[in-house]
Formats: structure tokens, C-alpha cells, sequence
């Protein structure tokens, strides 16, 4: 029998019609954030998972994901669930009327780095024309109404939800007959670009989430599953800097945010941990992205397993090549991003096996996860998700059978 090169995603997949609806059909706290949950719901969630699993089996993925599922997309709540469930779980927050999305949130860093709102990014400065015409086709995805701050010292409350969300998954993985399965939850860096106004300094307040996130981080590891720590900061913080940092600012700058999420992850099996490192991935130029070059070593840094990444948009795609000068540890796997959330064209299978055998070439097969760019869910039309994956589950086969004759 030809083996198969191991294929996963970023994460998000593409809510159901009922699952959308269910959410949109929740009740809203008085926080501004947090839904309610109702036995109802709960149900509809589980069956939503359930399916999905097998659905992703079918496709070829061998290590899958909840989709998200249990992270609410509603336009209650319109900001990216991947980062902003934590808003959810986490006591210590509080609206207070500023808007990380048109507010400044002025932070001085190691290196005088200043960080600083969204629409600050370079590449949007840049790019304003492009930005603000509709008729572009560039998308940033929704932004939010709403973006609570830190007021009060945080604390992980989130017990209830994290432990749906591994039953729920649980349940996929024996319906469908795997084994593999990873949950993702938010690094101490991303969660830690809202507002603070509680703790004396920003480096306080990113290790403070780290000791709130690790409870969830222990909670998917005790299941037996995989956590993907999800951390585009690492590389996306880079073009909210204004001025343009020096790299060796950046690099001290980011650092922090690598130590925080280590402490977090301290003692976590690191078979167990996968971290995913993105450049932000809404539909833009991205000209002003970091290089891969210049942080890969500090990714490399991360007490995990395996390393996923975005190889396959067309602005990232040629850094396959960084790893020709960079060592992977050993026992460690890279999960570059095979197919991308970026565009509507469907990757062929051979191209999928060649960007596949890429990455063997010069780590090795049997170091190989091949992956997606990031979620795909909310980025692409449910159709074109499935004929991604099913495309990446055909050029995996392809490629095993090149690689591991």
C-alpha cells in the first residue's frame, strides 16, 4: 500500500448554513462579547462536528481539526473568531468604547518599537487606494464594532467551552474511526493586542495571558490531542510598526513574545503542541511583510513539535528555500501551507506534490505535514474549500508515492 504523505489545515473551516444560523441566534451578553450556550445549541454543535470530521476524512485529511466550530462566527460578535473567542473565556476584560481597529493602542517596546492600530499597517498605508476601493477585490475581512481591553487581572473562565469543544471533537474522531486530531487556541502575544489598562507594563500583561491561555493549552494536551498555539503576531506585528523597526528591534521585540508563550507551554509534551505562524492573511498586497528569514530561528525557539506556516501564497511561496540554510531539529516536522486561503483558483495535484516535495527535499519526507496557508473558513466559498482540500489529499498521495517508494 503507498503511503500517503500526512496532510492537516490551519484550522477554521467553513461554518454550515445551521451552525451559522444557530449562532446568529444567540443571545448576547451584557459584556459585549460573550454568547450564551443552551443545551439546543450544544446538540446542533456536536452533530456539526461530528460530520465534519468525517467529511474531512473523506477528503484525504488525516489530522483534523474541529474547524473552529466551537469558536463563535456570528454578526453579533463580527471579529475573527480564531483570536476573539478568547474574549469569551477569559475574565478581566471590559468594552470601553475604543476600537483596536481606528484607535491607536500605542505600545513602547525593547528597541523604542511603537505598535500600533490596525489601520496604521504599511501595507494599508501603501496600498490606501486599493484598500478603500470597493470594486478592488482586496478584503481585510469584517472588522470589529467592539474590542474589549484589559481592566482587571485576567483569569482563564473558560473551563465549560474548551471541555465541549474536546468532547465535541472526541466524538468526531470515534464516529470516524481516527485518532489524530488538534484543537487550536490563542497564543499570549495575539491575545495581548488589545488594549491594557490594567497591568504597569506591556510585557506584564503578555505574561499574564500566557498563564491564562496555558490552562487551556493543558486542557486539549490532557485529552490526548494536539494544541495549535495560533500566533500570526510573530510575523504580523512587523508591519504595524511605525516607524519600520531595525530586524535586530523586531527580533528583540518579539522575542518576549516567545518566552511568554514558553512559559505557557512549560512541561506540555511537545509532540503535542503545533505552533502556526502566519503573516496576517487577509487579502492584501502583504509587500510589506517581514521576511521568513529573519524570524524562523526565533519560530524554531518554540518548545513544539511541529511548525506550521504559509508556503503556498504567492508572496511566501519562494521562502521554501530558507530551510536549504536553516537546520530542523530533530524530531520536529514542519506543516508548511500547501494550498492557500488567498485565492479562488484550486491548486492542482501535481502541484500540490511538487510544493510537497519541496519541503522533502530539504528536511526530509518523513518531516513533511502538508497543510493550508491558514483557516479557510470565512476566507473562501465553502465549494472551493472542499476542492482545496480534496486537492491537497490527492498531491499528498502523489507525492507519497514519489517519496516513499
Amino acid at each position: 500500500m503507498t503511503r500517503s504523505v500526512p496532510v492537516s489545515h490551519a484550522g477554521s473551516l467553513p461554518r454550515t448554513p445551521e451552525l451559522i444560523a444557530a449562532n446568529d441566534a444567540r443571545t448576547l451578553a451584557a459584556d459585549g462579547f460573550t454568547l450564551e450556550r443552551t443545551p439546543e445549541f450544544e446538540a446542533l454543535l456536536t452533530g456539526a462536528v461530528v460530520d465534519l470530521v468525517r467529511r474531512q476524512r473523506d477528503l484525504g485529511v488525516t489530522i483534523v481539526g474541529d474547524g473552529e466550530y466551537g469558536k463563535a462566527m456570528t454578526s453579533a460578535v463580527d471579529y475573527g473568531a480564531w483570536w476573539s473567542y478568547s474574549f469569551q473565556r477569559v475574565a478581566g476584560l471590559e468594552v470601553t468604547g475604543e476600537d483596536l481597529f481606528t484607535q491607536p493602542v500605542v505600545r513602547s517596546e525593547p528597541g523604542n518599537v511603537r505598535l500600533t492600530s490596525f489601520p496604521d499597517r504599511r501595507d494599508w498605508t501603501l496600498f490606501r487606494d486599493a484598500y478603500t476601493d470597493p470594486t478592488s477585490g482586496i478584503s481585510t475581512g469584517k472588522n470589529a464594532t467592539a474590542f474589549p481591553a484589559t481592566t482587571g487581572p485576567l483569569a482563564y473562565t473558560g473551563q465549560e467551552a474548551i471541555a465541549s469543544d474536546i468532547a465535541n471533537l472526541r466524538a468526531g474522531l470515534a464516529a470516524a474511526g481516527l485518532e489524530e486530531g488538534f484543537i487550536t487556541s490563542l497564543s499570549p502575544g495575539s491575545a495581548a493586542r488589545i488594549a491594557n489598562r490594567y497591568y504597569a507594563t506591556e510585557e506584564e500583561h503578555i505574561w499574564a495571558w500566557a498563564d491564562v491561555m496555558r490552562e487551556e493549552y493543558r486542557a486539549i494536551v490532557d485529552a490526548g490531542l494536539t494544541v495549535q498555539v495560533d500566533d500570526p503576531s510573530i510575523a504580523e506585528n512587523w508591519d504595524q510598526i511605525n516607524p519600520e523597526p531595525s530586524v535586530e528591534d523586531y527580533r528583540a521585540f518579539t522575542r518576549i513574545r516567545v518566552e511568554a508563550l514558553n512559559h505557557a507551554l512549560r512541561g506540555l509534551p511537545p509532540e503535542q503542541v503545533r505552533f502556526h505562524l502566519c503573516w496576517g492573511s487577509w487579502h492584501g498586497p502583504h509587500t510589506t511583510d517581514v521576511e521568513f528569514r529573519h524570524i524562523v530561528d526565533l519560530m524554531l525557539e518554540i518548545e513544539a513539535g511541529s511548525y506550521s506556516f504559509e508556503a503556498a501564497n504567492v508572496r511566501h511561496e519562494h521562502e521554501w528555500k530558507v530551510w536549504r540554510d536553516v537546520e530542523l531539529p530533530a524530531g520536529k516536522q514542519i506543516v508548511p501551507g500547501i494550498v492557500s486561503h488567498a485565492t479562488n483558483v484550486v491548486e492542482h495535484p501535481d502541484l500540490v506534490a511538487d510544493r510537497i516535495e519541496r519541503f522533502a527535499s530539504v528536511v526530509g519526507a518523513e518531516n513533511v505535514v502538508a497543510s493550508t496557508d491558514c483557516g479557510l473558513g470565512g476566507r473562501i466559498h465553502p465549494q472551493i474549500a472542499v476542492a482545496k482540500l480534496a486537492a491537497l489529499g490527492e498531491g499528498a498521495r502523489l507525492a507519497g508515492s514519489r517519496l516513499f517508494r
